[in-house]
């Protein structure tokens, strides 16, 4: 996230977490936003309105209105997009919705960690490995787990600016430098 579209995303989010939190529906936003996500991941259409400057704002807050209440969003989320495609920001909902889950773990004292795995983890798994990251950075931890099968198998797990890769695909590519050249391989 760049500079810019990181501090806008920080004030229209950081505004919406206040209101929802006054409000009592922060729970509801952020199953709303959730479900944004799944949709910018899952649905090209829904993309393209958000990304395509060309449609035009106006265009943008109508269409993004419909799909809001047509998907049952709660009111403060519905408001909170037509605010922002009003304002031309809807290209930024991607940063936003980042930024979201930032602010909202920091607030619940939690720290995020990325998994990524080269199968599904099971819920168990998932609490088990939640909990080891939890004992070891000593907070909350709340798990952002994605599949990668290129990873063969293992996982790399990155918490803040820490990144443990233990995949068997790492693991090749050390064997590889280290059957080339010895003292790369440290």
């Amino acid at each position: 996230m760049n500079g810019v579209s990181g501090e806008v995303a920080k004030r229209y989010v950081s505004a919406l977490i206040d209101l929802a939190e006054n409000a009592g529906r922060l729970k509801d936003v952020e199953k709303d936003f959730g479900a944004i996500r799944t949709l910018i991941d899952e649905s090209p259409e829904f993309r393209l309105l958000i990304l395509s400057p060309a449609l035009g704002k106006d265009r943008q807050a109508v269409a993004v209105q419909a799909v809001s209440k047509k998907a049952g969003f709660h009111k403060l989320t519905q408001n909170f997009l037509g605010v922002i495609a009003q304002n031309g920001r809807l290209n930024a909902l991607p940063a936003m919705l980042e930024t979201f889950t930032v602010m909202l773990a920091e607030r619940r004292g939690e720290i995020r960690a990325q998994i990524e795995t080269a199968f599904a983890l099971t819920s168990a798994q998932e609490k088990a490995l939640s909990e080891s990251i939890a004992a070891t950075v000593g907070k909350k931890v709340s798990l952002d787990v994605s599949v990668n099968a290129d990873l063969i198998g293992g996982m790399v797990v990155r918490v803040g600016s820490r990144m443990i890769d233990n995949s068997v695909k790492r693991r090749l590519e050390r064997l590889r430098m280290s059957m080339r050249d010895p003292e790369q391989a440290a």
